[in-house]
């Protein structure tokens, strides 16, 4: 099974090769299942946490009214949180114990570093964070969360160990 993974649109790829294991089929799963729950775009499990990774690209080429998409609207902020949500249970049936980071991939006309923190802060604000700190005796359902760029996510140390290229670069085999 190929741990190349093609996001939605087909323009960009995620070369996962480097993982304990990874998926992009969650989706595919609830669908068959007859669930219609939210669900992030990919997982990635390293040697130490598993990586609930959700993709948005307004960038790219053909994307429809990329000017008006807007990911600190509430709908897009409350389908963000929910996506985290309703990942925690394919994790818990497939035996994933290891700490979940959320990583939000985030691309759109005008999006800059400051943005991205004040979505990060937000979304911060709705996942279980506090909760986890009030209950749960050290468990944890989230270690971290970011929302990077692509270009943030390929120079990241740990991040950048499953680079994101264009699949005109020769991503996919």
């Amino acid at each position: 099974m190929s741990k190349i993974f093609v996001e939605e649109n087909g323009v960009y790829g995620i070369d996962c090769t480097d993982a304990v294991w990874a998926s992009d089929q969650m989706h595919g799963d609830y669908y068959e299942a007859g669930l219609h729950i939210n669900d992030v775009d990919f997982v990635i499990e390293n040697s130490t946490e598993i990586l609930l990774v959700e993709y948005k690209n307004a960038n790219i080429s053909g994307a429809v009214n990329p000017g008006a998409f807007n990911p600190m609207e509430d709908k897009k902020v409350s389908v963000a949180i929910r996506k985290f949500y309703d990942s925690l249970h394919y994790l818990r049936l497939l035996d994933k114990t290891k700490p979940v980071s959320y990583v939000y991939i985030l691309e759109f006309p005008n999006g800059d570093v400051t943005m991205r923190k004040r979505l990060r802060n937000r979304l911060k604000l709705e996942l279980p964070f506090a909760l986890q700190e009030k209950i749960g005796n050290g468990r944890k359902l989230i270690e971290k969360l970011d929302v990077v760029s692509i270009e943030e996510w390929n120079k990241d140390k740990d991040y950048g160990k499953y680079p994101i290229a264009p699949v005109e670069q020769g991503i996919v085999k």
